[in-house]
């Protein structure tokens, strides 16, 4: 019988290192010309929003295809679909509906860059954000360095205490709110900006040397959250999907900043045919946009689990 599973089945930390697994290999096939992933589609309904559908899939001994679609409408509840397939003898794996699928993809990823761009010694967190990006990303960190604290920021000071006290418990480390955007990362070792921010909140000068950043939010000309000073002072810049990066409405934030042209595929990096963190003075920024076909991927190992 297909599995059909909803937002309320993926809960516990233990699956946030399923996702990264996942995706560590899927980027590995990527490297290998196996993983299926091209841009997102856009259909649109004039004057409601866009159905958006992402499809994709991995090849080798078991291959899996299958598709994302979400919605851009107005309303108060916004849902996604993820279904998949086995693609060597056609089995419909199962179906994913709800929201949490596409935040543990992405906060996967961030895991993964911070993985392989931070430092290795990573102890401390600052956070700007406190919705569901911001909880996935920080529970990916966790994931993935042995954390001691994490301070968060955001507008709203009841979030953002919400957030701490939510995270604490789930990540047992120490996570504080901050006063302010400046505060919440200083002197951290990886920064997380997951914010709707379409100005910058932070610039290269609240910055430590040698510290990880990954945006999760908007990345366009028409509205961005990190400081373009910030890309000036990396030594790396790497996104998960140079394609995405190229297919955006509006020009993706660092067309013509003359950094373009330096960001990196972390495919690569991954891989080993790209270079990382050359040293512990380094800066490095992540530009997480979104690869077509790893909600699949993390879909399958998460059905495989369950």
């Amino acid at each position: 019988m297909t599995k059909i599973l909803k937002d309320e089945d993926l809960v516990g930390s233990a699956l946030m290192a399923v996702a990264i697994d996942a995706l560590e290999s899927a980027f590995l096939a990527r490297a290998g010309n196996r993983l299926i992933s091209p841009p997102r589609h856009h259909v649109s309904f004039p004057d409601r929003g866009d159905l958006v559908f992402t499809v994709g899939g991995i090849l080798g001994e078991k291959p899996l295809a299958g598709f994302r679609v979400y919605e851009t409408f107005d309303g108060v509840e916004h849902s996604q679909i993820v279904a998949v397939w086995s693609a060597d003898d056609a089995r419909l794996k199962g179906i994913v509906v709800g929201e949490r699928l596409g935040n543990l993809r992405t906060g996967a990823i961030g895991g993964l860059a911070i993985r392989h761009l931070s430092a290795p010694d990573a102890r401390t967190v600052g956070i700007l954000g406190s919705g569901a990006q911001a909880r996935t990303q920080l529970a990916a960190a966790a994931a993935v360095r042995k954390l001691d604290r994490a301070r968060v920021y955001s507008r709203d000071a009841k979030n953002r205490a919400a957030f701490a006290v939510e995270m604490q418990h789930a990540l047992d480390i120490e996570v504080e709110p901050a006063g302010s955007a400046s505060e919440a990362v200083d002197d951290a070792d990886i920064v997380i900006c997951a914010t709707t921010s379409r100005m910058p909140v932070i610039h290269a000068r609240d910055l430590k040397p040698g510290v990880h950043v990954n945006t999760v939010g908007p990345k366009t000309h028409q509205g961005y959250e990190l400081g373009l000073d910030i890309a000036d002072a990396a030594a790396v810049i790497a996104t998960d999907s140079p394609e995405q990066t190229r297919a955006y409405a509006s020009p993706f934030f660092l067309a013509g900043s003359g950094n373009e042209h330096r960001m990196a595929d972390l495919v690569d990096m991954i891989a080993g045919k790209a270079a990382g963190r050359g040293s512990p003075e380094d800066t490095t920024l992540f530009c997480s946009v979104g690869l077509a076909g790893t909600e699949v991927v993390v879909a399958s190992a998460i059905l495989d689990s369950l």
